[in-house]
């Protein structure tokens, strides 16, 4: 008989495999489940075996990366939008720094391959109505270069802050990197400037922004 799958089970797995992984714990079917209330046998219910929970991990952080820029509402300002979308991987890279340390480990196989490029086509299209509907880009510029230029500094930033030993103020460098990207690219530096400036402000809205170290 088929066990019911729970999404609750599945997610509570996969996150406690992320951190035990985050952590250099042993991670076995017993260890995974040790404490959690649930039996060996959910791995296989929800995964299969333990190389499709693997699989299931890093599908996991782009799954959630994409939803967060789905969740992004483009606006008349294609730049504006841009820096929006790099605070949102920022921000999910905060949100859940042990997916964020799984994503880019090739050890593990993805599900759905396209996904990262799937996540990366949010910045190729805000890239492009930059070029194209806004004139605010040169016209021979590459959207996907600069998506990916773009993507280059938030992975680089988040890195050293999510996992790594700087504190959340380091991601405000961000603003003059990617001014400084755009303006390359045919933006007018000031114009530029305040577009990234309000998109920033969505990696920490008000009353969530983080405490001075």
């Amino acid at each position: 008989m088929a066990r019911t799958k729970d999404p609750a089970v599945r997610t509570m797995l996969i996150e406690r495999a992320a951190h035990m992984l985050r952590t250099r714990e042993p991670i076995t079917l017993r260890s995974l489940v040790d404490g959690t209330g649930v039996s060996t046998m959910a791995v296989y219910t929800h995964f299969g075996n333990m190389d499709g929970l693997w699989q299931a991990l890093r599908q996991e952080g782009f799954t959630r990366l994409k939803a967060r820029f789905a969740a992004v509402a483009m606006s008349a300002d294609p730049v504006r939008d841009l820096a929006v979308l790099v605070a949102g991987y920022l921000g999910n890279a905060l949100d859940h720094p042990d997916l964020y340390r799984v994503m880019f480990d090739a050890t593990f196989d993805l599900e759905d391959l396209q996904a990262a490029d799937d996540t990366l086509e949010y910045l190729v299209q805000a890239a492009r109505r930059a070029r194209d509907d806004a004139g605010r880009l040169r016209a021979d510029i590459d959207p996907l270069e600069l998506a990916t230029q773009s993507w280059a500094i938030a992975h680089g930033l988040v890195s050293l802050v999510a996992n790594g030993p700087l504190p959340r103020q380091t991601l405000d460098y961000g603003v003059p990197m990617l001014t400084a990207l755009f303006t390359s690219a045919g933006d007018q530096h000031d114009r530029c400037r305040a577009s990234v400036e309000q998109g920033w402000t969505h990696l920490f809205p008000p009353g969530e922004e983080p405490e001075a170290e």
